[in-house]
């Protein structure tokens, strides 16, 4: 796995598990999903803030380990900031 991927798993509200990604693309995260292992990932167009939480923990653990650089977390919370105001990052 590339530093710029990271992966886990989440319960939908219905009940159903899905397999999340997300990339660092020229700056940018991209999230895709999946349902089961076979099955294609599919691209998120705009991916809901427990999803956005996920991803910032990770990163975090990621900065400790000195994989990823502080600035990348720095980063994250402004982009989560940005596409939800109202949560407290």
């Amino acid at each position: 796995m590339p530093k710029a991927e990271i992966s886990w798993k989440r319960v939908t509200e219905d009940g159903a598990k899905l397999q999340v990604n997300a990339q660092r693309v020229g700056g940018e995260w991209l999230f895709s999903h999946r349902a089961k292992r076979f099955d294609q990932w599919e691209r998120v167009a705009h991916p809901p803030l427990e999803d956005w939480l996920e991803l910032l923990d990770a990163v975090k653990r990621l900065v400790t380990r000195r994989r990823l650089q502080p600035l990348h977390e720095d980063l994250v919370r402004r982009r989560i900031r940005e596409k939800f105001p109202e949560a407290e990052v």
